[in-house]
């Protein structure tokens, strides 16, 4: 049964609201949330942790957000800023379609390759060679010491390095420019999209 989905109430200092379906239910809502809270950001993030390969999570953000439109029309709250989709590009298949389909339905995405421990390893170290996941995993342990469940002192080590992590990621994103199409674009990942949206203050224009 599809649990039921929180809608919003409309005031006069509405906050912005991101509804954000992630592929893990540990590792990403914690950090998600957390991003949101220590930054004491005037914004509501709704994270959906269902299961489902990328292009499940794609489908299922789609369906959320036509029905949310159709509720915000008849008047029973307000729609969803932003919709995302965060999954890691892994050994899945059918990526490109996948994130075709995403961004023809306006559909947002923070995809990391091989997996989101990479952009958590960024936050303390460059890497710029291909890397395997488990590797990527692994490197991300030694300098988090957790690892699926982000304690305190990881999620105070990656907010405080988070200059750094966007960085380096967008100068991977950079250097594949023209030369390595996705899903080939190891290392890479655009977490960060996200986390800079989430800090993004609301404009006079909504």
């Amino acid at each position: 049964m599809a649990r039921p989905k929180p809608r919003r109430v409309p005031t006069k200092a509405e906050k912005r609201t991101l509804l954000v379906y992630v592929e893990g239910k540990v590792t990403e809502p914690g950090y998600l949330n957390h991003i949101r809270k220590e930054g004491q950001l005037d914004v509501n993030v709704v994270v959906r942790d269902d299961d489902g390969v990328p292009k499940t999570l794609v489908r299922k953000a789609m369906e959320a957000k036509k029905a949310d439109r159709k509720s915000a029309n008849r008047g029973e709250g307000a729609a969803y800023d932003e919709v995302w989709c965060v999954f890691d590009v892994d050994e899945h298949h059918d990526l490109k379609e996948t994130v075709n389909l995403a961004r023809d339905h306006g559909i947002n995405l923070a995809i990391s390759n091989p997996c989101i421990e990479l952009w958590f390893l960024l936050h303390f170290e460059d890497q710029t060679a291909y890397i395997h996941r488990h590797d990527a995993q692994a490197k991300a342990e030694q300098h988090t010491h957790c690892e699926k469940s982000l304690d305190a002192g990881a999620l105070g080590a990656l907010l405080a390095n988070y200059e750094t992590a966007k960085a380096r990621a967008v100068r991977l994103t950079q250097r594949h420019a023209g030369v390595t199409e996705f899903p080939e674009d190891n290392p890479s990942s655009g977490i960060w999209r996200l986390v800079d949206s989430i800090r993004r203050k609301r404009t006079d224009g909504g």
